[in-house]
This record gives C-alpha cells, sequence and structure tokens, in this order.
C-alpha cells in the first residue's frame, strides 16, 4: 500500500507539474498561483481540518492569511479545508449550478475560498487537500434540505420507508449510481480544476447500517442475490450480515472508483480517506475500511480516534497495528484527533495531546490530522504553542 514516504516524494514530483497543468485553469475569479518549488520535508503527517462550523477561517481572505502564517509557524505541513458540507460548496461548482442551480454557498458568494486557501497556503509552504466533509449527506435536521427537495428520488430509505436520518443527518442513497456519480463529479471537479495534492472523503463516504430500504435498492438486491433484504438490519444471523456485506461492497466499489479515477486525472493525486473506527464504522455505516487498505484503495487512512483519555485513544491504536493492518499499511495511517468539540464544550489539554503524539510514534505512526483549527486557538494557543515548543519544533 501507498505509504508517507512516497507521499514526500510524489510532493516533489508534483510542483513543477502543478504549474502546467493547472496554469490559468480555475473556475474562480482569482486563480491562485503555484508556488515556484514544493519542497518536502522529512516529517510525517501533520495535518488539520478546518471547517466552517464553529470556525471563521474561510470567512475571509485575511482570516485565511492569517490562519495560514500560523498553521506554518507552528509546524504543519498540510491543511484539509472543508469544500463541501451543509449541501453547498465552498467553490463555484458547475455541477452544483447545473443541477441545483446554486453555485457556491451563499456565505461565499463572489469570492472562492478554495481558491484564496490555496494561494495563502502556497506562500508558506502548507500542501492542500480539499475535505468534502458530508459526502453522501444531504443536511443536517433540515429534512434533507435543498438537495432531497429537488431530487426526492435520491433519499436513503430506512426499513419503514421513512427518509434514513441518524444524529440529525439526513442520507442520500449511497447505493444509488446517480448519487454516487454526483459526488464522484465533485471530487473530480476538483481535482481537476485547482492545484491540490488530493481529495478527502470523511466519515460519510457511508451508509448508516439502517439504510438501503428505497424500492431501487430492494429490488436490485433481490436480482443480485435472490432473497429479500432482512427487515431487521442489526440481527447477527448469515442473512442480515450478508446484507451487510453486500451494501458495504458497494461502497467499497465507490471508493475503488473514486481512486481510480483521481488517478487518471493525475496518478500522483492523493485519495485520503477519514473513516470511523473499524470495525465499528463497518458495522453501523457500512465503511469496509479494512477492505480499502488490503485492496490499496487508499494512500492516506485518517482514522477518528476520537477519544478524550489517553487509554481510550491507546486502545484504539493498538488494536489498529496490532490486529488490523500490516507495517507497510500503518506507514499510511495518520490517525485523527480531536482537539475540540463545541457542542460538549470539551477543550484537550496539552498534556494528553503531547502524550498521543509520543505514543504514535512510538508505535511506529509518522503523523496525525487535529480536529480542528479553532482547538489550536483555544487558551491564548495552548495546544499550537505546545506543538510548536514540542514535536512540531
Amino acid at each position: 500500500m501507498p505509504f508517507f514516504p512516497s507521499f514526500q516524494s510524489t510532493i516533489r514530483r508534483f510542483g513543477s507539474d502543478l504549474k502546467q497543468r493547472f496554469a490559468g485553469k480555475f473556475l474562480s475569479p482569482n486563480p491562485a498561483a503555484m508556488p515556484s518549488s514544493l519542497v518536502a520535508d522529512n516529517t510525517g503527517m501533520r495535518g488539520v481540518w478546518i471547517p466552517s462550523t464553529d470556525c471563521k477561517v474561510l470567512t475571509s481572505k485575511q482570516r485565511i492569511a492569517e490562519a495560514m502564517n500560523f498553521l506554518a509557524d507552528t509546524g504543519f505541513n498540510t491543511v484539509f479545508p472543508v469544500v463541501w458540507n451543509r449541501g453547498f460548496t465552498a467553490y463555484p461548482s458547475q455541477i452544483m449550478r447545473e443541477q441545483f442551480g446554486v453555485e457556491i454557498d451563499a456565505r461565499y458568494q463572489g469570492r472562492d475560498p478554495l481558491g484564496e486557501l490555496i494561494v495563502e497556503a502556497n506562500r508558506v509552504g502548507l500542501k492542500v487537500i480539499p475535505w468534502f466533509e458530508y459526502g453522501f449527506v444531504s443536511s443536517y435536521n433540515l429534512n434533507g434540505g435543498h438537495l432531497l427537495a429537488k431530487k426526492p428520488e435520491w433519499a436513503a430509505r430506512d426499513c419503514n420507508g421513512n427518509l434514513l436520518k441518524k444524529n440529525k443527518f439526513e442520507w442520500m442513497n449511497s447505493l444509488d449510481p446517480e448519487v454516487q456519480d454526483f459526488l464522484l463529479g465533485l471530487m473530480l471537479e476538483v481535482a481537476r480544476n485547482y492545484p491540490v495534492h488530493g481529495v478527502q472523503g470523511d466519515d460519510r463516504i457511508a451508509l448508516p447500517c439502517e439504510g438501503g430500504y428505497d424500492e431501487k435498492t430492494v429490488k436490485r438486491y433481490r436480482q443480485e442475490c435472490g432473497r429479500e433484504a432482512p427487515h431487521n438490519c442489526r440481527e447477527q444471523h448469515c442473512r442480515e450480515q450478508h446484507w451487510l456485506h453486500w451494501r458495504a461492497d458497494i461502497i467499497t466499489d465507490f471508493v475503488a472508483r473514486l481512486h481510480r479515477e483521481l488517478k487518471a486525472i493525475n496518478p500522483d493525486l492523493l485519495l485520503s480517506m477519514s473513516p470511523s473506527p473499524y470495525d465499528w464504522g463497518f458495522v453501523e455505516y457500512l465503511q469496509d475500511s479494512q477492505a480499502w487498505v488490503d485492496k490499496k484503495l487508499v494512500d492516506m487512512l485518517h482514522p477518528q480516534f476520537y477519544r478524550r483519555d489517553f487509554n481510550g485513544y491507546k486502545q484504539l491504536l493498538d488494536r489498529l497495528i496490532d490486529r488490523q493492518l500490516t507495517c507497510e499499511q500503518v506507514s499510511c495511517v495518520s490517525p485523527g484527533i480531536l482537539l475540540a468539540n463545541r457542542g460538549g464544550n470539551y477543550s484537550m489539554n496539552p498534556e494528553l495531546l503531547l502524550q498521543v503524539i509520543a505514543y504514535n510514534r512510538a508505535r511506529g505512526v509518522p503523523g496525525e490530522v487535529l480536529f480542528f483549527y479553532e482547538g489550536l486557538r483555544d487558551n491564548d494557543n495552548a495546544l499550537a504553542e505546545a506543538l510548536k515548543n514540542g514535536p512540531y519544533g
């Protein structure tokens, strides 16, 4: 499986190539200029997610520039800016304009936050991998939002025929080829039109296990497998396990197609995925991240090890290394670490962050991605100062 040292050599080759491929080809009115060179360092992944929820970075060019300065000064090397959430993009999208009549999130009208961020990230030597946070989710507590209002046939359904909703997120049908084409199109649109280093799928490249009961999917299951979809998706009998694996395999086929078509644009582009921990993510959300790794469908894996104590984090990492992945496969893993949760008023303390990073290195894990940017700024930049004066300094 590809792993982080290959990421570094990829970036060395990528710099001159990108200037030729993307010069003058931005969708945005303010094209990002590539730096004169992209020099890889010898560190592992030092990444951070930049959302649009509970975070103001993308709201202005000035804030973007300040954030990139801050991250580079702290010692980060990669940023994952959100470009897809709540049914809208953070860049001008031709696909969204044609299908939904909305080119960009209204908050960014007349701007291109992704293009602006790429300019500033390149200026300070940060790599950019756009983050498709919502994946196959259509909306949050909005009954499907504008996407399903226009395309109700895209809705995922539970066993009672209701719109699939889990933890207040409403889902499109991830198993529907037309829905898959739509999300794939958005991800490839960014890869084709911006000088990025890859794209990232979140833990919503998935489907809650309660889904798949729309008429089209049930009919497909009957035709392909000669059996009926079980009514109780949580029964652990062989019949229900078959239903679970069949649906998960469709998600895996989507990841394989995304990987293949991304590499067709440029083999140096990286597919980064951030699933829930295995095998909970498999059972609850049909994310067979073990198969993604075994089939070499991802270049970087960032399992969301969002634990608030060291022992909880250690257990997840030990299970990954000791029971799931080979040494080569572990080399491409940069776990997701939870810095802050605004809904739960949680903020990680510097001692725990340093302990977790030290354990990553002790177990041969070369890097991590931190969720999220604003957590670094809490308490007078306490976590950022700990990184700068410690492992990232």
